[in-house]
């Protein structure tokens, strides 16, 4: 199986900046896609970013484009999400996930973390 677990979460003020991190078990960066995916209550879960095995393609939903970025460190397996100039509508328990391919569904992504709380105080 492959194993995810993230990290980072916090409660910050917006405009602030928080840095979220996927660790991954064994080749699972070197091999697989991961997504970051977020759940707000009573909320379906929706898409934030994901990226490509190699690290060239990065997706973004339109919500974050320009104010999060998506990395990865395969040496270290693994995976960031930067957030900046966060908003209160960023509030949500952040989740990542490893997947065949960077897809915006979260049907196409098979493996997923635990889930770590953002908070964002108005």
């Amino acid at each position: 199986q492959v194993q995810l677990v993230e990290s980072g979460g916090r409660l910050v003020q917006g405009g602030g900046s928080l840095r979220l991190s996927c660790a991954t078990s064994g080749r699972t960066l070197n091999s697989y896609a991961v997504g970051w995916f977020r759940q707000a209550p009573g909320e379906e879960r929706e898409f934030v970013a994901s990226i490509s095995w190699s690290g060239s393609s990065t997706y973004y939903a339109d919500s974050v484009k320009g104010r999060f970025t998506v990395s990865r460190d395969n040496a270290q397996n693994t995976v960031y999400l930067q957030m900046n100039i966060l908003k209160a509508e960023d509030t949500a328990v952040y989740y990542c996930a490893a997947g065949p391919a960077p897809a915006t569904s979260l049907k196409r992504y098979g493996y997923w973390g635990q889930g770590t709380q953002v908070t964002v105080s108005s």
